[in-house]
């Protein structure tokens, strides 16, 4: 069975929970997906932590070296993965390319956050590996 997360990938999850709330109280749904993703960077910023947006991950497969494998939406202090979405239907295979960052980036905590809901909460999703 695995480890419990750590405070600090919980101390950051409960960081991002926040962080979109506050993001999705100010706009509402209905906007583009990079709108809600750099204003939730910002908040995190703005509360202390290291994101980095749009992060090119490489990775590797069999002896193959991809320079630009993943692209991760926020990585917050290169813990935790966030996902963000702005789209009305969702879709399951999202989280399971949440799973798939997770595993290939050796990460153990990550969000799948869908903005274009009436309630925030409805939208996101914990993923823990």
């Amino acid at each position: 069975m695995f480890d419990k997360i750590s405070e600090r990938e919980d101390r950051i999850g409960r960081a991002v929970v926040n962080a979109a709330f506050k993001v999705h109280k100010e706009l509402g749904p209905g906007l583009l997906e990079k709108i809600y993703e750099v204003c939730l960077e910002h908040e995190l910023v703005k509360g202390g932590f290291d994101v980095r947006r749009q992060l090119d991950l490489p990775i590797n497969y069999d002896g193959i070296y991809f320079k630009e494998g993943l692209r991760l939406d926020l990585l917050i202090d290169d813990l935790v993965i966030v996902e963000c979405k702005a789209i009305e239907q969702t879709n399951p295979l999202w989280k399971a390319q949440v799973l798939s960052h997770l595993k290939l980036t050796n990460r153990r905590l990550g969000y799948l956050i869908n903005f274009n809901v009436v309630l925030i909460k409805n939208g996101i999703t914990r993923i823990v590996r």
